[in-house]
């Protein structure tokens, strides 16, 4: 434990003298209500800095570390010198206090937490791992993944006041190597399915035993991916397994405040599913009731945040939801292995509110767009068609009666995955009810979309009506006009561009179809959004931070 705290010391000597600019996302620091430290999985916009500006427009001075010190699509992050970076950022010599005194057997100064540090939100795939993306493709040792969990443990030694709120991932499972993104190792191309069966199977056998013929495949299967492949696979995820029981139990020793476990893109049946089960009983075995079992990932910084700062201000929201026709709360959408329901009340309990199945005195109605018919597929798919359906209008009418009635309501537009449903952003432009919501959210998978919605709606209360609308423009421009729309368009012109990149990889053709982009963005924006965003929408910039077309960047030019 001494040998680290003097390796901190020494680490935080060496860059004490560089870069408070350089912790990047630049505050107004005018008033502040204090600081939040953010230390996200990697730097996507929406892992990143999406979160932070929406506590920034509450009034606090948000501190995230720069973009070169976090993981990316090709970066694989750099844990030591996060540690380093929260040490510098976090860390002040001052007089101890008497309990310091005792503890530490000093009279002099002592190493301590500033004072304006209200909370730090942490994942801790990035300080064990470098990014959630490392977390799937590294080749750490088990000695060295031990040595970053008891960093932990040792930072809360020498800041005990130190309000820590960690996220973790349980490895995803993709259902095939094209769902995987080139976010796992080579091997899973070929046989990203088979896997992806392999450990179904595996996890149906664990809880409740296979069929004849569901045994006869499982033994296929493993006869037909490579035993190189299958152990690989197994011993990554037996690591990450390990980490995740390492910070339960640092968890039920009170080392954080909160901690939550994040299933990452799984199913019903498969790998992930399996393990959070297992860490689920592993937690209560424990006795660790600060930590939570969740399915997603991506929204998870900023539901703690969120957290944070309602624990901060003493707030205790009250959320209720509703539905759309058909399958409605039952839904067990793409990337998850649970009910929508389910994920709605969990993501309220992690962000510090209260769940009630019914009221009108709520500071959140969240409305949840699911497909009538129960499917769940890509919003770039052929049936994502503008015409508005008769659930949409029976849908959209009871919010508007709602807001009618002075609820506040948030949407979180599940209807369809990595992209917002056409038909119910239609009528919402056609009724003027944009920008009358509290929030909306339209992105990634259905988990990603409620969190989003949650927290930006139950956090929009404390928010200037013109912060708000900017969230909400920025969130119509990413998830409706880029993704469901500007991104296929784009798709289908890649061949126009000079070296004819792809979808994945756009290479040198980045420029060029960032400003294709830009331009379709300033097209439909002003042909969908209201005349009085024009000043904003004419200096929206388009850009592809991981050099795809899966995510953008919606930004102001300079």
């Amino acid at each position: 434990m001494r040998k680290l705290f003097v390796l901190f010391i020494c680490l935080l000597c060496l860059v004490v003298a560089t870069d408070n600019a350089a912790a990047k996302k630049k505050a107004n620091v005018n008033n502040s209500k204090g600081k939040i430290v953010f230390i996200p999985h990697d730097n996507r916009p929406v892992s990143d800095e999406m979160p932070a500006e929406t506590i920034r427009k509450l009034g606090y001075e948000v501190i995230v570390p720069p973009d070169e010190l976090l993981g990316s699509k090709e970066n694989m992050g750099d844990p030591e010198k996060l540690w380093m970076w929260l040490e510098k950022n976090t860390t002040e010599k001052r007089k101890p206090s008497q309990l310091e005194k005792k503890r530490f057997h000093t009279g002099g100064q002592v190493w301590g937490l500033k004072p304006d540090i209200k909370a730090i939100v942490i994942s801790a795939d990035s300080m064990i791992y470098g990014s959630l993306v490392s977390s799937r493709k590294h080749s750490i040792t088990e000695r060295k993944l031990k040595e970053r969990v008891a960093n932990f443990s040792d930072y809360k030694y020498r800041h005990d006041d130190a309000n820590m709120y960690v996220f973790s991932s349980v490895m995803r499972t993709p259902t095939s190597g094209e769902n995987s993104g080139s976010q796992e190792p080579d091997y899973y191309k070929p046989y990203g399915y088979d896997i992806f069966r392999y450990t179904a199977l595996k996890d149906k056998a664990d809880a409740k035993g296979l069929s004849s013929r569901e045994q006869k495949e499982l033994e296929f299967l493993q006869e037909l991916i490579p035993m190189a492949y299958i152990r690989d696979w197994d011993t990554r995820r037996g690591k990450n397994y390990r980490v995740n029981e390492a910070l339960i139990d640092l968890a039920a020793k009170d080392k954080f405040h909160c901690l939550v476990l994040g299933r990452d893109d799984n199913a019903a049946w498969s790998q992930t599913h399996m393990e959070a089960r297992h860490l689920r009983d592993y937690t209560q075995k424990k006795g660790a009731d600060k930590v939570q079992n969740i399915a997603g990932i991506d929204e998870m910084g900023l539901l703690l945040l969120t957290r944070a700062v309602n624990e901060i201000e003493k707030k205790h929201p009250v959320v209720t939801a509703d539905y759309n026709w058909g399958t409605g709360k039952y839904l067990i959408p793409a990337y998850s292995d649970e009910p929508v329901d389910t994920t709605v009340r969990s993501h309220v309990k992690l962000l510090g509110g209260e769940y009630v199945d019914y009221g009108t005195d709520v500071d959140l109605l969240l409305m949840v767009n699911t497909n009538p018919n129960g499917a769940n597929l890509g919003a770039n798919w052929f049936s994502n068609a503008k015409k508005v359906r008769p659930d949409i209008k029976t849908f959209v009418s009871y919010m508007e009666k709602a807001m009618d009635r002075g609820e506040p309501v948030g949407v979180a537009d599940i209807s369809f995955v990595n992209g917002s449903d056409n038909s119910l952003m239609e009528e919402l432009r056609d009724r003027d009810m944009l920008y009358k919501l509290q929030s909306y959210s339209g992105w990634n998978t259905p988990t990603n979309s409620i969190g989003f919605a949650l927290a930006q709606g139950v956090l929009a209360k404390g928010m200037k009506k013109e912060d708000k609308d900017e969230l909400l423009t920025i969130r119509y421009m990413d998830d409706w006009l880029y993704q469901a729309n500007i991104r296929q368009m784009v798709s289908r012109q890649l061949s126009w561009f000079k070296e004819g990149g792809v979808y994945s990889e756009l290479g040198s053709d980045k420029g060029q179809v960032e400003q294709r982009a830009t331009s379709l963005m300033h097209t439909f924006a002003k042909d969908n959004l209201p005349a009085s965003k024009a000043d904003f929408i004419k200096h929206i910039r388009v850009t592809s931070p991981w050099n795809r077309l899966f995510e953008a960047k919606i930004s102001l030019e300079k």
